[in-house]
């Protein structure tokens, strides 16, 4: 189920839907944890649910932040921002890291305790996994790609981000590598 949700993944154009295809395919490492039942699976799928909740949310709240100033949630018409925003593009690019799970995060802590579980139940379970976790990565470079680099196709000023706006990504971002 990850997987398939991961391919939906890459066939997204609309950013929010992209997210919330991300959210499904993260919830299915945790569904098969909570089946297995073993101490490790479930602590992995706990923590999972308590990381995921803070990336998809932080990212969640970028995709809003792209959508007010540009009026669109389609991928290609929010690329550029890398220029106007860049610290908007810091923040993209540490919670598209983060949801890919990579050291020293609780996402990849968590995923780790379920790889490791899903392996001792089935060794070639890590077939399916490593094919999952390259897609996620691919998709998530891929929105961070197509939302921050290239020209951008905005014609107006654009507004500045707020001191708000950063709280709140540190606020989302910073329990996951405490």
């Amino acid at each position: 189920g990850a997987t398939l949700a991961n391919l939906t993944c890459l066939q997204q154009t609309d950013l929010k839907s992209l997210i919330a295809y991300s959210s499904i395919s993260h919830m299915g490492l945790v569904a098969a944890a909570i089946i297995i039942q073993t101490p490790w699976g479930l602590s992995g799928a706990m923590a999972l649910m308590i990381a995921h909740g803070f990336t998809s949310s932080a990212l969640f709240c970028l995709a809003n932040t792209t959508y007010e100033r540009t009026h669109t949630r389609i991928l290609i018409l929010t690329r550029g921002f890398h220029n106007i925003l860049p610290m908007a593009t810091t923040w993209w690019l540490l919670a598209n890291l983060m949801n890919i799970a990579i050291p020293p995060t609780l996402n990849f802590t968590s995923e780790l305790l379920i790889t490791s579980t899903l392996f001792n139940w089935c060794p070639t379970t890590v077939i399916m996994l490593g094919l999952s976790m390259l897609i996620t990565a691919s998709y998530s470079l891929h929105m961070f790609l197509s939302t921050q680099m290239g020209p951008t196709s905005l014609n107006n000023q654009t507004e500045p981000t707020h001191s708000r706006e950063h709280l709140l990504m540190m606020l989302h971002l910073t329990p996951l590598v405490l």
